[in-house]
Order: C-alpha cells, then structure tokens, then sequence
C-alpha cells in the first residue's frame, strides 16, 4: 500500500513507492521520477544515518545488495 498526500495544487501525490522493492535504483529512480518529477533522490546504503528534517522534495532510496563478486586489486 502506497501513501498519498494533496498536493500544493490539490492533487493526490505519493509518498511512497513500494512496488520498486527489489528492482535496480535506475528502476526504482525512473518509475519515482515518472509519479514525483522534481524529486531530490538520495541514494543510500541501508542503515545510514540521516537527518530527520522533512521535505517534500526528497525520496530516499535505500539499498543493501552486492551486484558483482568484490575482488582485490
């Protein structure tokens, strides 16, 4: 289930995006942007540290998966 809120305009914005779990963050950012065009993406690693001010502007991705094998060197 999603979150919606009125807009500045009237209109129903989202405020959550739960059916980009488990897709890549361009995924995730590209179907974000479509529903929230000026969104401000921040990109994090699960568990950081962030400030609690609320904006209206942000979306935090949040990610925790290893794509390729780490190597040396």
């Amino acid at each position: 289930m999603c979150s919606i809120v009125m807009g500045a305009t009237g209109g129903k914005n989202k405020t959550s995006w739960p059916e980009v779990v488990g897709m890549s963050i361009n995924e995730a950012t590209e179907i974000i942007l479509k529903d929230m065009p000026n969104a401000h993406i921040e990109i994090l690693p699960v568990g950081s540290i962030v400030i609690q001010d609320f904006r209206l502007d942000r979306v935090r991705i949040f990610v925790d998966i290893v794509a390729q094998t780490p190597t040396v060197g």
